[in-house]
């Protein structure tokens, strides 16, 4: 489990990335980059980091999913994601 911490930065920064993301698209469209420059640095998709949304573990994160990869095992043995089911051949 990551600190709640580290998963609140995460959040403030996903907020951020959304309520700056029109006047970036803007200036960066003008050029103006002296302006990019000023907006805070959080403000930026870039520093976003993907995240499990229930452990917050960084690393095995599954897009398709939101969830790392020892999470996504943990729930689909227990038949907790439909549509999952082990493979065996």
């Amino acid at each position: 489990m990551a600190k709640e911490s580290m998963k609140a930065r995460e959040r403030k920064r996903a907020r951020m990335v959304a309520r700056y993301a029109a006047k970036r698209a803007a200036l960066k469209a003008a050029g103006d980059w002296d302006a990019l420059q000023k907006l805070p640095p959080n403000s930026a998709a870039v520093r976003m980091h993907n995240r499990c949304q229930i452990t917050g573990r960084p690393r095995g994160y599954m897009r398709q999913f939101g969830i790392s990869r020892v999470l996504f095992r943990k729930m689909a043995l227990a038949g907790k994601i439909p549509g999952v089911k082990k493979a065996s051949w």
